[in-house]
């Protein structure tokens, strides 16, 4: 952002009392997302008509914005650039991640199932929790397939490697990478590395027990047709997109201003920060290596399309623009809302996640907990507060299927494998007796006060 800078337009914003009718079509935005798929799923489906809600919500605040002279556009500007970032990025983690492909069958042992899960944990902080998901649950699914008593494991893939799994850096999940993008440093994330092991160690532990029991209770030639029917695993197109992931990781880290700074000082130069807009036109560059040049075939058996990404993207345009007026309402009245405590913000931020998105969630909690003195800052000054809106935006959009983008996905494929996937009721409803105690303990452990 060139002229008065993102903090300039900030405090340039506050020129003018923002009425509460501007933040409708944020909510209305929100509100959308959550009901629509349920009451009109046939037209919901199409991403066109996706698109013409975002413009519909979006263009209003546009204008509105614009009418307040250059306070009101530089706020939009950054709100632009904002969403440039966030989906390049999503864009990158999501095609490359699609041109690996893991292939192979394996006995579907409890411990089996286990490691898949555990893995995902730990993947998706270098892929996205979509990236993770996408690469590993049509393995999984092919590994109990031969399997009667197996309704649970996309149930538990979904609580752990499409959510809880994405904790620790700002690839893991969407909300992360919005934090980073307003000023939380990337390796801040590696603290929540505690919130991390006790979520997904619970959760983990909660479905070896159910996984072991379900399995005992196997026919005798099910289990047989599971041993006989083995084929190793196998990854195709790794090396390519392996070293293009890395590259994604590294343009992210490189973003950081304190990286750039330490790693200048390391070879006796500059500031090394990768400066906009470098940054996106690097991710847009790798995201177009792996489509030139990843077999046809790999991304065909993975059954890799574009329409999941292209629903993000019309998505949250409308979404970081109707954004910007609601923000600036938090930022104006934070005092009088009496939201103080990190539980509270736990739980708020989860709660909403849970039902709405988590992305915008978490800024909006987090733009509440700062007073739009920036993220960066209320990691320093209220490490505890952020901590609570980053684990209640990531671990609580496991709570439904709309919580979180991969969740809805991972259903999708589970259903056309031959899964018996619960309603959205249903769904929740194990959701609340698998996650709930777990939220419940992770509050008394970490955000009690």
């Amino acid at each position: 952002m060139t002229g008065m800078g993102i903090w300039g337009a900030v405090e340039a914003a506050h020129a003018w009392q923002v009425t509460p009718v501007a933040a409708m079509p944020f909510v209305l935005m929100l509100l959308g997302i959550a009901v629509l798929p349920l009451v009109a799923e046939h037209w919901w489906h199409s991403n066109r008509n996706k698109g013409i809600v975002s413009v519909l919500l979006g263009l209003p605040i546009v204008v509105y914005l614009l009418a307040h002279g250059e306070a009101g556009s530089h706020r939009l500007m950054h709100a632009v650039e904002e969403y440039a970032a966030f989906i390049l990025l999503l864009l990158a983690l999501y095609t490359i991640s699609g041109g690996i492909l893991l292939t192979g069958d394996l006995p579907a042992h409890p411990r089996t199932n286990v490691m898949f899960l555990g893995l995902g944990a730990v993947l998706a902080n270098f892929v996205g929790t979509t990236g993770a998901s996408m690469l590993l649950i049509r393995p999984l699914l092919r590994t109990n397939s031969e399997r009667n008593r197996k309704a649970h494991v996309p149930l538990f893939f979904i609580f752990v490697v499409s959510n809880l799994g994405g904790l620790l850096t700002p690839l893991g999940d969407p909300p992360l990478f919005l934090g980073f993008l307003k000023g939380v440093s990337f390796f801040w994330t590696l603290s929540l590395w505690p919130q991390w092991l006790v979520a997904n160690g619970i959760v983990l532990a909660v479905f070896y027990v159910w996984d072991s029991l379900a399995y005992r209770n196997e026919t005798v030639r099910d289990r047989y047709k599971d041993e006989r029917m083995v084929e190793p695993l196998k990854l195709h197109g790794a090396i390519l997109n392996g070293v293009l992931l890395l590259g994604v990781l590294l343009v992210v880290i490189f973003q950081s201003p304190q990286v750039g700074e330490a790693f200048g000082k390391l070879v006796g130069g500059g500031n090394l920060m990768i400066p906009k807009p470098f940054g996106e036109v690097a991710m847009a560059s790798l995201t177009l290596l792996s489509v030139l040049f990843t077999a046809k075939d790999v991304r065909q058996r993975n059954q890799f399309t574009w329409g999941p990404i292209v629903e993000v993207a019309v998505l949250f345009v409308g979404i970081f623009v109707t954004m910007v007026p609601a923000l600036m309402l938090l930022e104006a009245n934070r005092e009088t809302l009496g939201v103080t405590q990190p539980w509270q913000y736990f739980w708020l931020t989860g709660s909403l996640s849970a039902f709405l998105d988590n992305a915008p969630t978490y800024v909006t909690f987090a733009t509440l907990a700062s007073g739009g003195e920036g993220f960066g800052q209320l990691a320093v000054t209220a490490p505890t507060i952020l901590a609570a809106v980053s684990c209640g935006a990531v671990f609580m959009g496991a709570m439904t299927y709309i919580g979180n983008g991969p969740n809805l996905m991972v259903k999708a494929i589970s259903d056309e494998m031959g899964y018996r996937m619960p309603s959205f009721f249903g769904y929740l409803l194990r959701s609340v007796l698998v996650l709930g105690p777990v939220m419940g303990l992770i509050t008394v452990i970490f955000f009690r006060g």
